[in-house]
């Protein structure tokens, strides 16, 4: 018997009009953190929810100014970077309790960045046994809690 799981997140994005400038760029600028799944903003980073996630708890840190290459970021910027980074992966062990975290760059379109010249850091929770036949044959994923329930179990937990 065939069964069809549903990702309606996913729909969203594949039949919108793509925005022409930097959705990074727009968010940071915004002022309205929680529609954009911005949840910790820093001196010359912000922590952002990916909106079409991998997985979920899937974070990107990126830096407010607009730069495609990690050589072209400040000292600051690469130091808080990381920090965020440490303190993303410390909640996401502490709340979600993954087995594993993939973190990385996607640099350039051949290596999968949708967004390729506003550089940002993926950080991916990961579950033994979440690689299934889901992604392959069907290009679904399923996801075990909704995108704003996840932001608001998250939003808090990255306050000072």
């Amino acid at each position: 018997m065939k069964k069809t799981i549903w990702a309606p997140w996913r729909i969203e994005y594949i039949l919108s009009d793509k925005e022409a400038g930097c959705f990074l760029c727009k968010m940071l600028a915004e002022d309205n953190d929680r529609d954009n799944l911005l949840l910790k903003r820093g001196k010359t980073c912000a922590v952002v929810m990916n909106r079409y996630p991998y997985t979920g708890g899937h974070l990107m840190i990126a830096p407010y100014r607009h730069l495609e290459h990690l050589k072209d970021m400040t000292p600051e910027e690469r130091i808080e970077m990381m920090d965020l980074t440490i303190e993303a992966v410390e909640i996401l062990k502490a709340e979600l309790k993954p087995d594993g975290l993939n973190l990385g760059y996607n640099l350039g379109a051949a290596a999968g960045a949708g967004l390729k010249d506003h550089i940002h850091q993926h950080i991916v929770p990961r579950w033994v046994g979440d690689t299934n036949f889901m992604p392959v044959l069907s290009d679904t994923r399923v996801m075990p809690q909704a995108l704003m329930e996840q932001y608001d179990v998250l939003y808090p937990l990255f306050k000072d």
